[in-house]
């Protein structure tokens, strides 16, 4: 799964680099170093327009806005049902009822500079007897922003009636098979788009299931770098760039290191 990610970039440097416009009436969000659900966050989608009568007019343009994590369908009767919908998986995304109109129909870019993962220490165990997590950072190997596919929903709370606030917008993060490497950490990773993908997985008048899925399949791996980070980042309240200070070799115990398989700190040879 994917619960946690870190989205630095101001909302003007994300409007130049996906190349959209921001939101009318919004509020700049805060750098966040520990994006967690519930939060506002940015996302990158289609916005048709429409002309002064409120008719379409055939365009659109890619916009900047922010929206709450966890993806609240239309039918749900409260929010709560977002807390389960955090992620949508590349799997089932195109067949599952909660997921495969947005699938089709509202697909959104999630920019992000890096996601966090928990390894489960195979020989390390914590206060309660259970495996050992400890984070890690997983960036691109530039210092760019990338993108998570994402799907967005619009709901309409019923006891606000016509209240400006009336609609939430929320959406989910699409995950896939972590890639080899990767995988030592976590079985799943977000699915993070291709640059030369963005334009169709934004398109609106992409709705085919089968081109929706074809999308979806796995970029060549080896995009990204992984570091292991101190446990700070377990709490929400902590935030700021410290967040992603490596921990030294030195003090990490019973660590599979992605790049090698070597077992740190246990005096083990390499797992794989």
């Amino acid at each position: 799964m994917c619960g946690r990610y870190a989205a630095s970039r101001s909302p003007d440097d994300l409007a130049i680099e996906f190349e959209a416009v921001r939101a009318e009436g919004q509020k700049a969000l805060p750098a966040d170093y520990n994006v967690a659900p519930t939060k506002d966050v940015y996302v990158v989608r289609h916005k048709k327009e429409r002309d002064a009568e409120g008719a379409l007019t055939g365009g659109g343009h890619r916009e900047l806005r922010a929206v709450r994590w966890g993806l609240v369908p239309s039918w749900a009767k409260d929010v709560s049902v977002g807390n389960r919908m955090l992620n949508a998986r590349v799997e089932s995304l195109t067949d599952k009822p909660a997921f495969r109109t947005a699938a089709r129909t509202r697909r959104c870019l999630v920019p992000a500079d890096g996601w966090y993962e928990w390894q489960k220490s195979p020989t390390e165990k914590d206060a309660k007897g259970k495996p050992r997590k400890q984070p890690f950072w997983i960036h691109p190997g530039v210092d760019r922003p990338i993108a998570f596919a994402g799907i967005y929903e619009f709901w309409r709370d019923p006891e606000k009636q016509d209240a400006d606030d009336a609609w939430l917008t929320t959406f989910s993060i699409v995950t896939t098979q972590a890639e080899p490497g990767l995988d030592v950490i976590h079985d799943r990773m977000p699915f993070v788009v291709p640059e030369d993908r963005w334009d169709a997985w934004l398109d609106p008048e992409l709705t085919d299931p089968d081109d929706v899925r074809a999308l979806l399949q796995p970029p060549v791996p080896g995009r990204f770098v992984a570091t292991a980070v101190s446990t700070r980042v377990n709490a929400v309240v902590n935030n700021g760039p410290e967040l992603l200070e490596p921990v030294p070799l030195a003090d990490l115990r019973g660590v599979v290191d992605p790049a090698t398989g070597e077992l740190l700190g246990a005096g083990e040879a390499p797992l794989f």
